[in-house]
């Protein structure tokens, strides 16, 4: 079996900095710097949000077990967030709640900001006061913050299959809301047709 690829930190830094810019690049060019796009989603008006989660999490997903079945990958080395059941459900709402007030989450408020939206730079210092109240806040809640611990767990792990067929079965659901939403959209586009022709472009 082919080793695992390796590479130096600086190597990696190097490419951490590259694929965020192109990342932030590919944010604001396909429009989700826009506040107005982004909660969009929550007035039922533009699907572009989950279309793009759905198929950057499959691609990523197919992408990152592809290359550890051929060996180029030793998936020990990547960091999966451990489950911790009732403060991610929590933060998980006020992560949500903050979305729809300000319209944006942490990476599109940077893209936002580069595009010189002064609201990204607003949600960018609610975010950083946040982070600070949080911070002082952490002795108090330091015992929520690690209750429910489940540790790392997957989906292919809950079901007891193998991780192609939690992909696949991703992609089908995937592609049965992506055709609900273009629904949705053909006909948000018979009743307002400028509306519409602008949510129907992703």
């Amino acid at each position: 079996m082919t080793a695992p690829f390796t590479m130096s930190l600086g190597s990696s830094l190097g490419l951490a900095f590259l694929f965020g810019t192109l990342f932030g690049l590919s944010l604001e060019r396909s429009g989700l710097g826009d506040p107005r796009k982004l909660t969009g989603v929550f007035y039922l008006r533009d699907f572009a949000v989950p279309k793009v989660m759905f198929t950057a999490i499959i691609v990523a997903s197919a992408g990152l077990y592809l290359l550890s079945d051929l060996g180029l990958l030793d998936l020990a080395q990547v960091y999966f967030i451990p489950t911790f059941f009732w403060p991610q459900l929590a933060g998980g709402a006020l992560f949500g709640i903050g979305f729809v007030i300000s319209g944006y989450c942490p990476g599109t408020a940077v893209a936002g900001l580069a595009s010189g939206r002064l609201d990204a730079l607003v949600t960018l210092a609610g975010i950083s006061l946040g982070s600070l109240l949080f911070a002082l806040v952490y002795p108090a809640i330091e015992g929520f913050y690690f209750s429910s611990d489940r540790g790392i767990v997957t989906l292919q792990q809950l079901l007891g299959v193998n991780h192609w067929a939690v992909i696949v079965l991703l992609a089908i659901i995937a592609g049965g809301m992506f055709a609900g939403l273009r629904h949705l959209e053909k006909r948000q586009a018979r009743a307002l047709p400028g509306q519409g022709r602008a949510a129907g472009l992703l």
